[in-house]
């Protein structure tokens, strides 16, 4: 069961998107973007480069210009076929050329140019040598809400990739926990997420007893036991938009804390999820959730930001987390996941992937939010 094909982004689609980057580099006082392989230049253009070139690969993004692609000669065919394409210019270089030469022909010698994360050190230092007189910014630094507001197209995928892993999790809670080692429940937990869709699983943490008070456990060889708390985890890439969903379920029947600290998280989570609406500033999010477990008195096993945002990675800007003051805007997508974590005990997650609306938010995930027992 994969559901049906979600519609296609058009050559206009990501005109648009590029053109949209261009005028908020602009707004923010940069000459420009550059944009090495990966998120961004798959969410700008639609061509996802070899993921292990090392030949330069450059998307220049400049106001008032047409966008152009810095490209590998023997890359330029795939390129030209992306669906993006119709709205770029291609500049490419073969093997012995100087790429960077090529680039700083189409830069502003002086300019402050945002560069996408994950660019080369490699590239970007052999930039500043050919122009010496330029500057850089990360682009998360820069235009930090970039990807973050998701129109109607990718508001769909979205919802498409959070129902295929509430499917997981219906499936899962089916399967024998107890006497099964981490991994194998978390292997489950990855063949269902494919099964339903995903063409990439990014994580499936299994967190039983202890394990459960480390948020980012790595499935291992413990073995569950009647008796343990576990926290599941898991999300990945389904037609190129994220999932990303916790639930936390007990072997066998939990005891009167157990089950009064699931609760509280619960209570938080429903917080966190209250806050949403447009005009909320994203720390408001964390703070109501925040609230309701430091009032029960669990402040300080509350260890990390309430949520994260969600698109063609699951996680990026923006960040429900104290100090963070970006005010909410419908479309925004992001995770709400409070948790509660007893060193050397057990913990405690329930997450989902909310959207903010016209009045208020949507839920992405809608699997039971009370307290599972599993067998």
């Amino acid at each position: 069961m994969t559901g049906t094909a979600p519609v296609p982004f058009t050559a206009d689609d990501y005109a648009a998107r590029m053109e949209r980057a261009a005028r908020q580099a602009a707004d923010a006082g940069l000459a420009g973007l550059l944009v090495a392989p990966g998120p961004d230049m798959v969410w700008l253009t639609g061509y996802t480069p070899p993921a292990d070139t090392e030949r330069l690969t450059l998307l220049v993004l400049a106001p008032g210009r047409p966008p152009e692609l810095v490209v590998p000669a023997l890359e330029a065919p795939d390129a030209g076929r992306a669906t993006g394409a119709p709205a770029l210019t291609l500049r490419d270089w073969t093997d012995g050329k100087d790429p960077y030469a090529l680039t700083a022909a189409l830069l502003d010698a002086r300019g402050r140019f945002g560069v996408s994360d994950n660019a080369w050190a490699l590239h970007l230092l052999a930039l500043q040598r050919t122009l010496p007189d330029t500057s850089y910014v990360s682009l998360t630094e820069a235009l930090p809400m970039l990807r973050a507001v998701k129109d109607a197209a990718e508001l769909e995928r979205l919802a498409a990739a959070g129902a295929a892993a509430d499917a997981a999790f219906e499936e899962i809670k089916q399967v024998g926990f107890s006497g099964r080692l981490e991994s194998e429940v978390a292997a489950d937990l990855a063949g269902l997420l494919r099964r339903f869709g995903h063409s990439q699983v990014d994580f499936t943490i299994v967190a039983s007893g202890p394990n459960g008070a480390n948020p980012h456990h790595e499935a291992g060889d413990r073995r569950i036991e009647r008796g343990d708390m576990v926290v599941l985890d898991f999300g990945g890439l389904k037609d190129g938009y994220g999932s990303d969903t916790s639930r936390t379920v007990h072997v066998g029947e939990p005891t009167d804390e157990e089950r009064r600290v699931h609760d509280l998280v619960r209570e938080a989570q429903e917080a966190g999820f209250r806050a949403v609406r447009p005009g909320a500033a994203c720390q408001d999010v964390d703070r109501a959730a925040r609230a309701v477990i430091s009032d029960a008195g669990y402040g300080e096993y509350f260890i990390h930001r309430t949520g994260h945002g969600i698109g063609v990675t699951t996680h990026e800007p923006p960040y429900m987390i104290e100090g963070e003051e970006q005010p909410l805007v419908p479309g925004m997508c992001f995770s709400v996941e409070p948790g509660v974590y007893l060193p050397g005990r057990f913990g405690v997650r329930i997450e989902d992937i909310v959207t903010v609306t016209e009045d208020g938010g949507r839920r992405l995930n809608d699997t039971e939010r009370e307290l599972v027992t599993v067998d």
